[in-house]
């Protein structure tokens, strides 16, 4: 299993339904997510794009999200931003160094921090028009001219970061080593596929 070794930049909390989020020092992860977090349940809501109908209840595969301090340069330098682009105004719970392609990582990749907290990857973060208009709002262009509404869903596009759950609770602090394993096949199916394609 592949492992990359990355770093906390910062951490963020929110409570409020703004789409932002605040700095903290430190999250402490349970099994329904992060506590103080309007995030943390065990369910959810569904919306547009969900594979029920929306407002069906669900299981929340979102409990935290996560994006890498080289996604938000590369986004910052694709919507031409004055301000510098951070993992609390995209509302995310971690923002990580070392990470250059953090929303390619695959389903079931785990995060472990030092004091054994785990979290494990559910899927890649869409971005949204309603984080565009909001983005709008509060940044402009290095030439001073309004960012429009779109630009967001356009540029963040597969780099936007990733959304899991919590595996282990435990505390993640800003600092933390984090050991990041990839998901892979279990080693039975890489097996079965080489004996079926031989046949």
């Amino acid at each position: 299993m592949e492992k990359i070794l990355a770093k906390v930049l910062s951490l963020n909390l929110g409570s409020q339904d703004d789409l932002g989020k605040e700095p903290c020092a430190f999250l402490q992860a349970e099994l329904d997510g992060f506590i103080g977090d309007r995030h943390r349940s065990y369910s959810r809501q569904t919306w547009v794009g969900d594979k029920q109908a929306e407002g069906t209840k669900r299981r929340n595969e979102r409990q935290w999200s996560a994006v890498s301090v080289e996604e938000l340069a590369e986004i910052q330098q694709k919507m031409d931003l004055k301000e510098p682009l951070t993992a609390a105004s995209l509302g995310a719970n971690i923002c990580l160094a070392g990470v250059p392609h953090l929303s390619r990582l695959p389903k079931g990749t785990t995060l472990t921090f030092p004091s054994g907290a785990e979290l494990e990857v559910s899927e890649y973060n869409t971005p949204c028009l309603e984080m565009g208009k909001k983005l709008s709002k509060i940044h402009t262009t290095s030439s001073g001219q309004p960012v429009r509404d779109t630009v967001f869903s356009k540029a963040a596009k597969y780099c936007r970061g990733v959304v899991g759950v919590v595996e282990v609770a435990g505390i993640i602090n800003a600092g933390d080593d984090v050991t990041i394993k990839l998901y892979s096949p279990p080693k039975w199916i890489t097996r079965l596929s080489k004996t079926e394609n031989s046949t």
